[in-house]
This record gives structure tokens, C-alpha cells and sequence, in this order.
């Protein structure tokens, strides 16, 4: 789930390079990805209104319920 988020920001923002994700568990079931971007990335992220956030978490879901996991995304600058 990691490689797959990594995939989707590298291909939205204008330096690829930049972004970082990073892997903690809240719990046995809950996986929490945390997205860094550069400073100027981040709205080519979000999206207008959060759409394009909201896109990359409605996929994330749809990934981690196949391997019956719940999967948290936070995205920072």
C-alpha cells in the first residue's frame, strides 16, 4: 500500500523526488501512511475542495479491505 501511494503523488506533483511515505501501525488491524510532499506539491495533492485526497483515500480503502485491513492516510508538507 505503501509502493501504491507513492506511485499515485509521484505522479501528481512537480517534484517526485520529494515525496516520502511513511509506515506506522495504530494497531494490529490499522496501518497508518503518512504522504510528504514539498511545500508547493501539497495542493497538486489535495486537490480542489480535497477531491483529489479524497480520490487517493477512497482507493486506499478499497486496497487495504481486500487484504480486511483499515488504512489511514495523512498527508503533511
Amino acid at each position: 500500500m505503501k509502493e501504491f501511494i507513492e506511485f499515485i503523488a509521484k505522479h501528481l506533483v512537480d517534484h517526485p523526488e520529494n515525496v516520502k511515505v511513511q509506515e506506522t501501525y495504530a494497531d494490529k488491524t490499522t496501518l497508518e501512511l503518512t504522504l510528504r510532499v514539498a511545500s508547493e506539491d501539497v495542493g497538486k495533492v489535495i486537490g480542489k475542495q480535497g477531491k483529489t485526497a479524497i480520490a487517493m483515500r477512497t482507493l486506499l480503502t478499497a486496497v487495504a479491505s481486500r487484504a480486511h485491513k483499515k488504512v489511514v492516510l495523512k498527508i503533511m508538507d
